[in-house]
């Protein structure tokens, strides 16, 4: 299984917000970190606002940031909320033209593994995959944001 970029997008914005504490980060700053898209980071974060994981402020100083703390944001939710669908195989999608359907064992092994899958990200929340604001840095480098506020420590 492959989870799409958007998923991946979606915590690495988590984790990058987490680092920041309050700062207000840009879509822009996080683009640059990662080295991705501004368009789809736009996309993700919308999404993650909605989710009321992120608050965002409008305006020429705006940007965003956690509004719950890491550990009341479970991975498991937002993997769920991220992937269009868990389609494994081609009997789970809605055109399904499988000629073994019906008889066919395999997608009771794979709902198995999904359900595994999920369960052990429902198993851990942002506050599990923390980093410090330094291990954020630009391809040559440099800290990507220098006078970040450091984060909750390692544990």
């Amino acid at each position: 299984m492959r989870l799409t970029t958007f998923s991946d997008y979606a915590l690495r914005v988590l984790m990058y917000a987490a680092t920041a504490g309050e700062r207000l980060i840009t879509v822009e700053e996080t683009a640059r970190v990662y080295g991705i898209s501004r368009a789809h980071l736009m996309k993700v974060v919308n999404i993650l606002t909605r989710m009321g994981h992120l608050r965002a402020v409008r305006g020429r100083a705006g940007g965003f940031a956690l509004a719950r703390p890491p550990a009341d944001i479970n991975l498991g939710a937002v993997v769920r909320a991220t992937e269009p669908d868990f389609a494994l195989v081609e009997c789970f999608a809605t055109h399904n033209r499988c000629t073994i359907t019906g008889r066919c064992r395999l997608p009771g092994v794979l709902n198995e593994a999904l359900g595994a899958f999920l369960a052990t990200l429902d198993g851990y929340s942002l506050a599990d995959i923390l980093l410090q604001a330094d291990d954020f840095a630009l391809p040559d480098g440099v800290p990507a944001r220098p006078e970040a506020a450091p984060s909750a420590s390692r544990g």
